[in-house]
């Protein structure tokens, strides 16, 4: 866990000078670094986004710095299990993490206690856009904008699915029926893959998600993609309009979901700003271009002021909007 500003004064005041003779040894271990393999840690399974981001950034960063870095999932409760472990590690640049907005932020609602404290515990390295997540509805629903979908949600029972309750899918409904006056039904599944399944085949009208785990249902054509987050258009459905466009001002649908790099609070702030920049450097590579077209996203990774940006702004917005989900706590 973090050191509290008062342990620190305590050591300061006992060590004296001797923590003046340590300062620059410091700052040469900062200097050489990395001279070692370097652990990153993905709380989320292998396989999904934030997998797939951490391996090849990490791959990047492994080529130009000359030292391994060592992939490895710790998964488990939203992302505690892999972030209680990375809080208790030391600040040397040598231990990352990869995460997203739930374990930073969502969590904080989501659990009674945590294991970890995302605002003390850990400071940001790179920003990643997780996309517009697409809001989509089965192809028999009468609606091809948002406008003509809450006309129907008005006459029929409508139910859509959720990845996960807490999530941005589950936000979605919630935001909907309160800025509409709508009752529509939040259908939890565990995970996307599910719950495109049942969009696809029509046993729930609409669900909310990544583009990459909606392709299926968007090629095939069992449903039509009416609505998207955020303040801009989506590049590869340049002709969905924002749900802010098409007239729904309500502010979850234009805060941006996230995977985040982070290094524990106390890490040297050169090998942050080293490793920060790197990520940003890969993202503009040809090979990284190509992988977020490949998944839809437009943004490519930015340095850690953006993420500390978006965590201090729009943090409290989504702690807000999970709060007026009614989830009792695990």
């Amino acid at each position: 866990m973090g050191v509290s500003v008062d342990r620190r004064k305590f050591v300061a005041g006992a060590l004296g000078a001797g923590v003046a003779l340590a300062a620059p040894a410091v700052r040469g271990q900062a200097s050489a670094w990395p001279n070692k393999p370097v652990r990153v840690t993905v709380t989320f399974p292998a396989g999904g986004l934030t997998d797939v981001f951490a391996r090849t950034y990490s791959e990047y960063a492994s080529q130009k710095l000359g030292q391994p870095f060592v992939v490895e999932n710790k998964t488990g409760a939203s992302g505690a299990i892999g972030a209680e472990q990375m809080s208790k590690a030391a600040p040397d640049g040598y231990n990352l993490m990869f995460t997203i907005s739930t374990t930073m932020v969502m969590n904080k609602v989501l659990f009674k206690k945590l294991p970890y404290d995302p605002d003390k515990d850990f400071v940001p390295v790179a920003f990643f856009s997780a996309g517009h997540l697409p809001f989509i509805v089965h192809k028999d629903v009468p609606a091809k904008n948002l406008k003509e979908f809450v006309e129907f949600a008005r006459k029929n029972k409508v139910s859509i699915g959720s990845y996960g309750a807490g999530t941005y899918s589950h936000v979605v409904v919630a935001e909907l029926n309160k800025f509409y006056g709508l009752s529509m039904e939040a259908v939890h599944y565990r995970g996307e893959a599910p719950m495109w399944q049942d969009v696809a085949a029509g046993a729930v009208h609409a669900g909310s998600g990544s583009y990459a785990a909606a392709g299926g249902v968007l090629q095939s054509g069992s449903g039509r993609a009416i609505a998207v987050p955020q303040t801009t258009r989506m590049r590869k459905l340049p002709d969905v309009g924002t749900f802010l466009e098409q007239g729904c001002t309500a502010q979850g649908f234009q805060l941006r979901g996230w995977i985040g790099a982070f290094y524990q609070t106390g890490t040297p702030r050169e090998i942050v700003e080293k490793m920060s920049a790197l990520f940003v450097e890969c993202g503009k590579t040809e090979r990284l271009q190509k992988m977020l077209d490949t998944f839809g996203i437009d943004e490519a990774a930015q340095d850690h002021n953006v993420m500390r940006k978006v965590i201090d702004e729009e943090g409290p917005v989504w702690l807000e909007l999970v709060r007026s989900l009614n989830i009792t706590p695990q």
